[in-house]
């Protein structure tokens, strides 16, 4: 059985919300999934005033357990184009697992959000993909056999880069994930579960023929 790892920063609940359907997505294929967070490192001062949502009940993670998946979905807000900075300060933390190569071959992939349709999701995504690249993972995205990327009839996240969600209705206001959305989110989370699972089962058979 793959074990996944679902690592998330969410500051308002909108990559919260999409973190989970992503580990219904992977536990559906058979993994065996964690849900943690990235610590925040806005002073409660600032977060209380910013409005965050600051009940959420997925457990902080540490960089020193991740070596022990064998795939790592990464769930982020864009911050003008690029990953938040509560994740960027987890993974720069990542050099001792880097120097002994706990991550090379792992599957690596990332969901994110935008408050706008042209909000910097797929630069976001790919941004955080050369991280991941650097730590020697293979990346896995949204393949286009999830048709909902293409819809036109509806404004949606999503991208052959990973899944997404917009989270400004337009006027100022909240948008949530939408059901599209929340969809691609399970997809992605089972596409990445699969491709774990395979590499798996591929290094064990190379080990009993070993």
């Amino acid at each position: 059985m793959a074990k996944i790892l679902v690592l998330y920063y969410s500051s308002y609940g909108h990559i919260e919300t999409m973190a989970s359907a992503v580990a219904e997505g992977a536990r559906a294929a058979g993994a065996s999934v964690s849900l943690k967070r990235v610590p925040e490192i806005v002073p409660e001062a600032v977060a209380i005033k910013s409005g965050y949502k600051r009940d959420q009940e997925a457990p902080v993670a540490s960089v020193a357990e991740l070596p022990d998946y064998d795939a790592i979905i990464l769930g982020t807000p864009t911050r003008f184009g690029n990953m938040a900075a509560q994740m960027k300060n987890f993974l720069d933390q990542a050099g001792g697992v880097w120097a002994k190569d706990g991550l090379v071959g792992k599957i690596g992939s990332v969901f994110t959000s935008t408050g706008s349709q042209h909000g910097g999701q797929e630069s976001t995504i790919l941004a955080t993909h050369t991280v991941l690249l650097h730590l020697g993972m293979v990346i896995a995205g949204l393949p286009y056999s999830f048709k909902g990327q293409m819809r036109m009839d509806e404004i949606t996240g999503g991208s052959p880069y990973g899944a997404s969600t917009l989270a400004d209705d337009g006027n100022g206001g909240d948008r949530q994930p939408s059901a599209n959305e929340l969809d691609g989110a399970r997809f992605q989370g089972r596409h990445v579960a699969e491709l774990a699972s395979a590499l798996v089962a591929g290094r064990a058979r190379v080990a009993e023929l070993a």
